[in-house]
């Protein structure tokens, strides 16, 4: 009697013992980094102020009763404001808002990564990615800078990689095909593909790729099909709540046809250049798993992990770190030790886990540093604290930049003076909306917030002078309307500046300048916005035939 059905049991029997216990070092890691984040509830930031203000302004506007999409505009979704608006309402202070908001968010994404790792991986790969994945959601640095580039900005982008990298893990057959499984696999990518449509659309988007392409397996099937059922019953289940979906779409819409453009092949090598090291490991993977398995279903998902991957980081604010590109890695090892020959797995199988983990270990090490280093910093409470009183446990440090802390520190100088300046006014200070990249001085001095208009304004990648929001949608609730003269973005403040100049010099007279501003209060035979409008319009030149 052949022996191999009987190794082929114990090998199962052996992968089933420790499934339970991965799953529970999985959650455990998570945890552990959410903790390191948040329980300082301190922020510290070496970069990027003024995109840190974007989210903290987002979670003022939300506790003041606000709706993202309905109240104010974004073409992030909602989520990018509410995990920093759970941190303000649980701690009530905006300078723990962040480390709490993204640890929660950790937690959530270890929860179903322990999971779908703990039932579809070895401890020897699942736990090197796991550290790999649940690093880059926790720490408060963008892939490819320095670990002295601490900053909360553009958080999302960090949680969307990590999702995606656990939704990649659901390419591999779990151990057990069992109606639990599937009901639990279904939630787990309902979850996180619900998560990412409500974070960034994009993101969103390829996890609904994803899924729908297993949905092309038949083994898979089930899972995904009903994956598909949940995520489209829960939005018809949010959108009476919400009543921000169609915003959102138009939201989304206006950035994309601002700086939405297909990347030509130029931008597709600059973006593959930096990342050429990655890119070879992983074609190496590649091959290695088409030589032993010889599946073309194998060469799609492989596709498909590269070129999403490539499109997401054209998409945002960095140039180095295809981050799919590691959870692909690990996949193609855990089917290459499943379904390798014996002579294959014993050799190029056993090293292959070493080889993901040599190529995970920079970024997590330099991850797992930056998070300690933040957690040190927030507990010494060093560096500069941000001059505006709301934002109280915010603070600004130097690191290594000398010329990067110095701009950033002249801007906060300026907030002090732009408050003085509010204070001075013989009118009541409510609904500051700022010609410049973001608008700090609601949250940061307890003001009523504006309505109708954004978060942040970003010169090329959410508006220009062809296309940008109309003025009588988003300064008609504006009382209070401030000029930087030395603006943190001063081609967003020069364009927006010039775009709504006839809206401005229509409804707002100069009442104060000061060192740092010029400050315009509504004309009294304005006082409705939207009664007293401009001519401007929401104008797409490049739309038209």
């Amino acid at each position: 009697m052949s022996t191999a059905p009987i190794a082929q049991q114990g090998a199962r029997r052996a992968l089933r013992v420790p499934a339970m216990s991965l799953g529970w070092i999985v959650f455990a890691i998570g945890v552990v980094c959410a903790l390191v984040l948040a329980v300082p509830g301190q922020t510290i930031t070496t970069k990027y102020v003024n995109d840190l203000f974007i989210f903290l302004d987002g979670a003022y506007r939300i506790f003041e009763g606000q709706v993202p999409n309905r109240d104010f505009h974004s073409s992030l979704g909602p989520l990018a404001f509410y995990l920093p608006a759970f941190g303000y309402a649980i701690t009530g202070s905006l300078g723990a808002a962040m480390p709490l908001g993204m640890g929660l968010a950790t937690v959530f994404l270890a929860a179903i990564g322990a999971h779908l790792i703990g039932t579809r991986m070895r401890a020897v790969t699942g736990i090197p990615l796991a550290m790999f994945l649940l690093l880059i959601a926790a720490v408060s640095l963008n892939p490819g800078e320095g670990i002295a580039d601490l900053s909360f900005a553009m958080f999302y982008n960090r949680l969307g990689w990590t999702a995606i990298g656990l939704l990649l893990v659901m390419y591999l057959p779990p151990q057990d095909w069992s109606r639990r499984q599937t009901a639990l696999d279904a939630l787990c990518a309902a979850l996180l593909t619900l998560f990412l449509l409500y974070l960034k659309a994009s993101y969103g988007l390829v996890a609904l790729a994803f899924i729908i392409f297993m949905a092309t397996d038949r083994q898979s099937r089930p899972w995904a099909i009903a994956a598909l059922l949940a995520i489209a019953a829960a939005i018809l289940l949010i959108e009476p709540f919400w009543r921000g979906t169609l915003t959102y779409f138009a939201d989304v819409q206006l950035a994309r046809e601002v700086s939405g453009d297909i990347p030509d092949l130029v931008r597709l090598v600059t973006i593959a250049l930096p990342n050429l090291a990655d890119i070879a490991v992983f074609l190496v993977f590649t091959l290695l798993l088409l030589v032993v398995r010889r599946r073309f279903r194998d060469f799609l998902f492989l596709g498909f992990v590269g070129a999403t991957g490539i499109l997401l980081i054209e998409q945002n604010f960095q140039i180095v770190g295809i981050l799919t590109l590691a959870a692909g890695a690990s996949v193609v090892a855990e089917l290459i030790a499943r379904a390798a020959p014996p002579w294959a797995r014993d050799g190029i199988g056993a090293g292959l886990p070493l080889l993901v983990a040599i190529m995970m270990v920079p970024v997590t090490v330099q991850n797992g540093a930056a998070l300690v280093l933040h957690a040190g910093l927030a507990l010494g409470q060093k560096g500069e604290p941000i001059t505006l009183p709301g934002y109280a446990g915010v603070r600004l440090a130097q690191l290594s930049n000398e010329g990067l802390y110095r701009n950033f520190s002249r801007y906060n100088q300026s907030l002090a003076d732009g408050a003085v300046a509010l204070a001075s006014l013989d009118t009541e200070v409510e609904r500051v909306v700022v010609f410049d990249f973001v608008g700090p001085f609601s949250a940061g001095l307890g003001l009523v917030p504006p309505r109708d208009d954004s978060p942040w304004y970003h010169w090329g990648r959410t508006l220009h002078d062809e296309v940008f929001p109309p003025a009588d949608e988003i300064l008609a609730d504006a009382k209070i309307i401030m000029e930087a003269k030395a603006p943190i973005e001063v081609w967003t403040a020069n364009g927006m500046r010039r775009v709504y100049a006839p809206y401005l010099d229509n409804n707002f007279t100069l009442a104060s300048e000061s060192a740092d501003w010029r400050i315009y209060v509504r004309k009294p035979s304005s006082t409705d916005g939207r009664l007293n409008t401009s001519n401007v319009r929401r104008q797409s030149t490049s739309a038209q035939p």
